[in-house]
């Protein structure tokens, strides 16, 4: 669901913009733009005033929004709300500098061993009473929201961040903070000293990478949280471990309850006792109202999704990009994105738009980075020839999901052509290929262990594609398109 955000400043002003997108849209919008800060809160030019606005009352501002009709009244958000209000009282002087004490590395010269000395704040006997009474109190237990998809989880989520008043916190997508958490256990085993020919030494880098998670940020907002990869798995316990310990708070949505989360995964039980330790440091909170606010009735944003067998479509799709494409400063060709040393070619690109296939987008080996990458560089993405998504497709299909979650998290539009409406573009049909028959061979299980292992059953990717139609959905939308044009409100994305 579109997140309704007031931002915590004193004073907003009203203006009033119009502006066209594609040649059937023409859309005039009323905004409130904050005078202090880059994004703004989408609303009807009736919900506001600048002196109306308490920005230290988040329930308040809700009230507001429902008010106005920017929202409707929902008893279970309202509820969560006040739960989030509370915490975020509690956050707005916080620190969690007692609680760190970064391990200390030191080399054994005869063993060439990397040691880390034991953290004080991690260990769970004090050596003496009185380090006892000198140990912090428990950090404010943070929240794990979980419901159905478009039931307002990242809304609410959104406005709790936006009214802490705490400059040490951090919002991102999961997928961009897993991505960041390799990032720095690569960086880190890299600046390892070489060792000597012939000898050994083992290093962790998680904890550290923990640590210096933790002296950057004492809150942690993240959007989706979902684990869905055996090497994030592999790593949450003993990294979110040490976040808990180190006084990070976290708040997180998802569409799972913990107990579901990598739910059928590849050695499952390792991860197990993180499940445990989100349950000791997060409040589990559900948010299940059952309605789908992204599917509700909205004014659509003109024709932005095709059908492949329609009359003149690939005419009328080529008109949309070639009128995008000569207000953009620059020429139509192909363009080349690097990421983490690799290089990706996209045929058809102008400026800020893309024009691509399915193929070209989801039938290469892509994942999270390059889309991220994607949505840095384009506000506007044409999507050609999608095909039926059967489970044969299980690849295609979970790179489509994540496409789909990096393009909506960063506000990215698209322009669909695909082979079916969207309701019915994907089939529970097909599965058990020549590559799945490989892959148990290879990894030496057999077909009654694999029936309940998700990297057959394509249980995620059916699970998942309910959130992907929701958000499309909602992205084609005017006020999804409204909040994804850069050159109005000057909003630079996540890399």
């Amino acid at each position: 669901m579109a997140a309704y955000m007031i931002l915590p400043t004193m004073r907003c002003s009203v203006t009033l913009v119009t502006f066209s997108y594609v040649p059937t849209l023409r859309i005039t919008c009323c905004r409130v733009f904050s005078n202090n800060v880059k994004d703004y809160a989408s609303c009807s030019s009736r919900s506001f005033s600048s002196e109306s606005i308490d920005f230290g009352d988040t329930v308040a501002q809700y009230n507001r929004l429902v008010q106005c009709g920017s929202l409707r009244e929902d008893a279970l958000q309202r509820s969560v709300l006040q739960r989030l209000a509370r915490l975020q009282q509690t956050l707005q002087n916080y620190s969690n500098t007692s609680y760190l004490d970064p391990p200390r590395l030191t080399i054994n010269p005869n063993a060439d061993t990397l040691q880390k000395r034991k953290d004080p704040c991690i260990t769970a006997n004090r050596a003496s009473a009185h380090e006892e009474e000198d140990a912090p109190p428990p950090p404010p237990t943070g929240f794990y929201i979980y419901g159905d998809v478009g039931t307002g989880k990242t809304m609410l989520m959104d406005m709790f961040y936006c009214g802490v008043q705490n400059s040490h916190k951090k919002r991102v997508h999961f997928n961009a903070f897993m991505l960041d958490i390799h990032k720095r256990i690569h960086r880190r085993k890299q600046s390892l000293p070489r060792r000597k020919l012939g000898s050994m030494f083992t290093y962790d880098p998680i904890s550290p990478v923990a640590m210096e998670i933790s002296h950057e940020t004492c809150l942690l907002c993240f959007d989706e949280f979902q684990v869905t990869d055996i090497a994030d798995a592999v790593i949450l316990r003993q990294l979110f471990q040490t976040l808990f310990k180190t006084g990070v708070v976290v708040v997180a949505t998802s569409n799972r309850p913990p107990d579901d989360l990598y739910k059928n995964g590849l050695q499952r039980d390792t991860f197990l006792p993180f499940i445990d330790v989100l349950k000791e440091y997060c409040h589990t909170v559900c948010l299940d109202s059952g309605v789908d606010y992204r599917r509700l009735h909205k004014t659509g944003a003109g024709k932005l999704y095709f059908l492949t067998g329609e009359p003149g479509a690939d005419a009328v799709l080529d008109a949309m990009f070639d009128e995008l494409a000569f207000a953009q400063n620059s020429f139509t060709g192909p363009q080349v994105l690097t990421v983490l040393g690799r290089e990706v070619t996209l045929k058809k690109t102008c400026g800020s738009v893309a024009d691509c296939t399915f193929h070209e987008l989801c039938g290469r080996s892509l994942g999270a980075s390059d889309y991220l990458e994607m949505t840095r560089l384009f506000d506007i993405v044409f999507i050609r020839r999608i095909p039926m998504l059967t489970l044969r497709m299980k690849d295609q299909v979970r790179r489509f999901t994540t496409l789909v979650d990096n393009f909506y998290n960063n506000k990215v539009r698209v322009v669909l052509q695909a082979a079916a409406p969207l309701d019915q573009l994907f089939v529970h049909t097909g599965g058990d290929d020549e590559r799945d028959q490989q892959l148990l061979d290879d990894l030496g299980l057999k077909e009654e262990v694999a029936a309940h292992l998700t990297l057959f059953t394509a249980e995620e990717e059916i699970f998942a594609y309910h959130r992907t139609i929701s958000r499309l959905t909602e992205m084609q939308t005017d006020t999804y398109w409204m909040e994804g044009d850069r050159r109005t409100t000057k909003k630079h994305l996540d890399t």
